[in-house]
């Protein structure tokens, strides 16, 4: 009667962890669900490319259902150490084996949950790799540069690099335009130039705040930043709607403002070098003072 009355218990025991996983599963699996298609909406993946996550879960939580089981019944529990034993063996060789594919996949996924960037951004990886996402995958992203090349990049790669997002928050851009002026041009008469061609593109973005506007502050300011070698350095603060419009206008305004400073005696300095000669030393070998036969 003890026996049959334990037997039933464990019965009992494995049914309720049985009916617990199921519950825990289907949950889980709601809660991921939702998550999952917003965050592929937002992004614009296929949601069906993350199911491997939901059934990646629901494998782990069978699997902590079913050491529970072993571990309830002493009749199973050496037995379930061996194999456990056994399949932890098999799972290390083959988590050595693929560790760059579960690594690119686990990147993948952060670029789903932590959204760093989404298809269609503007994007600029380390220090020479920009352009805008084209896809992102669970195991690799594609970027389509400026001269229209597709760029595969590992997942595990881009996330252990500095990422510039140029449209995450805000896709406004502030251009620093620089031009060097000589030192005996007019530096009021130059800025007033750049200013001026600057205000008149159809690009230029008034950013400033009603704070700003109501203390009188130009749409463009531009400092006197450097005094160099050839000349004086100019730098404008122009801002821009986007990366796109940016480029546009920097190009514009470099060649109006090179034409505009022509007409004006405005003059971009070439640069020079002094050569001084010292005495002592002959025009036919001035390194040596020596005179050539």
């Amino acid at each position: 009667m003890l026996n049959f009355f334990h037997e039933y218990q464990m019965i009992l025991i494995v049914g309720g962890i049985f009916l617990f996983t199921i519950v825990t599963m289907r949950i889980v699996r709601t809660i991921l669900s939702r998550y999952v298609e917003r965050s592929a909406q937002s992004l614009k993946v296929d949601p069906t490319a993350f199911n491997f996550i939901k059934n990646g879960i629901n494998f782990l939580i069978l699997l902590l259902a079913l050491i529970l089981i072993f571990y309830t019944i002493p009749q199973l529990r050496n037995i379930g150490v061996t194999l456990f034993a056994s399949a932890g063996i098999i799972a290390a060789i083959i988590g050595f084996a693929s560790q760059h594919a579960f690594g690119n996949i686990i990147s993948g996924t952060f670029i789903v949950i932590f959204k760093p960037f989404r298809v269609g951004d503007i994007i600029k990886i380390g220090q020479d790799l920009m352009g805008r996402v084209e896809d992102i995958t669970l195991r690799h992203t594609v970027i389509r540069n400026f001269e229209n090349r597709r760029i595969i990049i590992p997942n595990s790669n881009i996330s252990s690099q500095t990422i510039v997002n140029s449209d995450i928050v805000d896709p406004k851009v502030c251009v620093h335009l620089e031009v060097t002026i000589s030192y005996d041009s007019e530096i009021d008469r130059a800025m007033q130039i750049i200013r001026d061609l600057a205000m008149a593109h159809s690009m230029c973005l008034d950013n400033r705040t009603d704070e700003q506007r109501s203390k009188g502050k130009p749409v463009v300011v531009i400092r006197v930043i450097e005094l160099g070698e050839f000349g004086v350095l100019l730098r404008a603060w122009i801002w821009a709607k986007d990366v796109d419009d940016a480029f546009i206008m920097k190009c514009d305004l470099l060649k109006q403002i090179k034409e505009k400073f022509q007409e004006n005696g405005v003059e971009i300095p070439y640069p020079h070098r002094t050569v001084v000669i010292k005495k002592g030393r002959t025009e036919d070998d001035p390194r040596t003072g020596a005179e050539k036969n």
